[in-house]
């Protein structure tokens, strides 16, 4: 973690509601992924939030993993430099952030530098890598490795097709958002100024 004293009051009642969001089980499951995925000389980490977080921190594991999803010599990150300055680190993760949503992951689903960098938010990592996994099993273009059950398959676009017929007939019907007048009348409507009068 980073350079940061305890917090108080509000401060730490919001870390903590971020803090229950990490799932350790899926923490497993996605470390069992990048290691199937970037190759079998990759070191699997001690379980727990700051391993996994210390395990991904440098840049390098995420740039290699989201290289592999692609066929050789068309990988979106060419060089990635083994190096302990922390700037050229963050460099990294954001190299491998440009690259996932080049990849398809929406921006909603992408972590900022600094829930990585200095651990606040592990489940927003968490997230975007599932995302990641999910949008890697649903391309199934042959660069996913691993176990196809460890991610869900993203939902695919369903064509309708309409005849000509269908769509002439659609034409003559008043949307219900226009309003309707079936059933209105003007009984017991009263002129202008008048008084209701009631029997």
């Amino acid at each position: 973690m980073a350079n940061r004293g305890p917090s108080y009051g509000l401060s730490r009642e919001v870390q903590e509601k971020i803090e229950q969001k990490y799932d350790s089980d899926l923490e497993q499951r996605l470390v069992d992924w990048i290691v199937s995925q970037c190759g079998g000389n990759l070191e699997k980490p001690q379980p727990g939030k700051e391993n996994f977080q210390k395990w991904l921190m440098d840049g390098t594991i995420l740039c290699r993993l989201i290289n592999s999803l692609y066929p050789r010599g068309k990988e979106p990150i060419k060089k990635i430099p083994e190096t302990q300055m922390a700037f050229k680190q963050m460099e990294k993760i954001s190299h491998f952030l440009q690259a996932a949503e080049a990849y398809g992951v929406t921006t909603t689903d992408i972590f900022q530098t600094v829930d990585l960098w200095e651990g606040k938010d592990m489940a927003a990592v968490q997230r975007t890598l599932m995302a990641l996994g999910s949008l890697a099993v649903t391309k199934d273009d042959g660069h996913y490795k691993g176990d196809r059950d460890w991610f869900h398959r993203k939902a695919q676009g369903y064509r309708r097709e309409f005849t000509e017929e269908q769509l002439r007939q659609g034409q003559s019907l008043i949307g219900l958002q226009m309003g309707s007048n079936r059933g209105a009348s003007q009984s017991g409507m009263t002129g202008y100024g008048m008084h209701r009068q009631i029997m």
